[in-house]
């Protein structure tokens, strides 16, 4: 079993590395909601092409596996939905990144961070608001219960410091309205 803190074998790097990046899904659900397990990291990066030589730098092989600088190269080029993996060999544990594209949703993630100390790193966390309707969105994918429950936790435990207006506006945008009723109602 892996400490629960396996995550910071990419933040660590990450941070020193000074790659702008938010850490979202369950590992920032976690943070504003409930402990759980998690079997993987998901990032949100903004990348320049200076930025995909310093992956390969601070998550050096073998340690880590790193996509090809041009298999990266061209999921950060995607204008949506730019996706690779990165992997800590020894442990298994995987890094799900998704690049910020022209995606606007990412975009007021990054403006609207969140820095926490946490086992003397600082983490960026996407804020909560993002969380949940990234979740709602996965939720309308695959329809895990996992996502729901994170959400759940979120709202009991942070549901002070979520702007509502913010939550209900992206909730539209993003088209998860039924989601979120299904969620709020249950």
């Amino acid at each position: 079993m892996l400490e629960p803190e396996v995550f910071l074998l990419f933040v660590r790097p990450l941070n020193r590395s000074g790659i702008r990046y938010v850490i979202g899904g369950s590992v920032a659900a976690i943070f504003y909601g409930e402990p759980r397990l998690t079997i993987d990291l998901d990032v949100v990066m903004y990348l320049r092409d200076a930025d995909i030589a310093k992956l390969r730098e601070v998550l050096p092989s073998p340690e880590f596996y790193v996509p090809p600088a041009e298999v990266i190269r061209a999921e950060a080029q995607r204008p949506l939905k730019g996706l690779f993996n990165l992997i800590h060999m020894p442990t298994s544990f995987k890094a799900d990144v998704f690049t910020t594209g022209r995606d606007e949703f990412n975009a007021w993630a990054f403006r609207n961070q969140r820095v926490i100390e946490f086992r003397g790193e600082r983490l960026m966390l996407a804020p909560p608001e993002y969380i949940i309707v990234r979740k709602l969105e996965y939720f309308r994918e695959g329809g895990s219960d996992k996502h729901v429950r994170d959400i759940r936790s979120m709202l009991k435990i942070s549901g002070d410091n979520i702007d509502r207006a913010a939550l209900d506006e992206w909730i539209r945008v993003q088209g998860v309205e039924a989601e979120w009723r299904k969620i709020s109602t249950g």
